[in-house]
């Protein structure tokens, strides 16, 4: 019997992934806020998958911080408002016949408040559920064996600074654990934009106490 799977050549990969407001600092000193869909964590490690000539990816490798603001899907509208902005001006032309524009004041478009942070220059966004602030410590290259790929995206590795978490999303009588039953991140599927169900199956990782990972933490 034949598998019941045909081959396809889908024109992009995006299965689902948690989508990440970044807040950095321009040149001038104002604050930039880009949507990235292209980001996950180990740790307190985070890698972000970004365009190198976006004003977000110029800013991250000449400041080396940012924060990862993370929206439930309750905060959908803001990202949308922003999602086809950029900082960078001129519009670069790839971005333009997509429909993108100019956006000087990303916080302002979105609906979003400025919160300083504590330990980076970049703003947090208040609305968003969880903020990380963070600092980078790796750039690396992706698609460096295409001449066509090759310096158009960076894979950017920070290393996360400290958690702003709202307080109805931890473990009742715990200060350091996140509920997943009460947090519903924002997720990006394909371009279109999803919530989460509940949980599905009970999970053998689980079972694992989450201070097994300690060592993984803040290094």
């Amino acid at each position: 019997m034949n598998a019941p799977h045909v081959v396809a050549e889908p024109h992009i990969l995006y299965l689902g992934t948690p989508v990440a407001l970044v807040s950095t600092v321009n040149p001038n000193g104002t604050d930039n806020l880009a949507p990235i869909s292209s980001v996950f964590w180990l740790g307190w490690r985070g890698v972000l998958g970004i365009a190198s000539g976006s004003q977000t990816a110029r800013n991250l490798v000449r400041t080396g911080e940012c924060v990862l603001n993370l929206p439930s899907a309750t905060e959908v509208g803001a990202v949308d408002r922003i999602a086809r902005t950029t900082g960078v001006y001129p519009v670069p032309e790839f971005r333009r016949e997509m429909g993108y524009v100019y956006e000087p004041d990303k916080f302002g478009r979105a609906g979003m408040t400025r919160v300083s942070s504590d330990t980076v220059s970049a703003a947090r966004a208040l609305e968003c559920p969880i903020q990380l602030e963070a600092v980078v410590a790796a750039v690396h290259g992706i698609g460096e064996d295409s001449d066509r790929l090759r310096g158009f995206i960076s894979l950017i590795e920070v290393r996360i600074q400290r958690v702003h978490v709202h307080p109805d999303l931890l473990v009742e009588g715990h200060a350091n654990r996140i509920d997943p039953d009460k947090w519903s991140p924002l997720i990006m599927s394909f371009q279109k934009f999803y919530g989460l169900s509940g949980q599905v199956h009970p999970s053998r990782l689980a079972e694992i106490p989450e201070r097994a990972y300690e060592a993984l933490a803040k290094v």
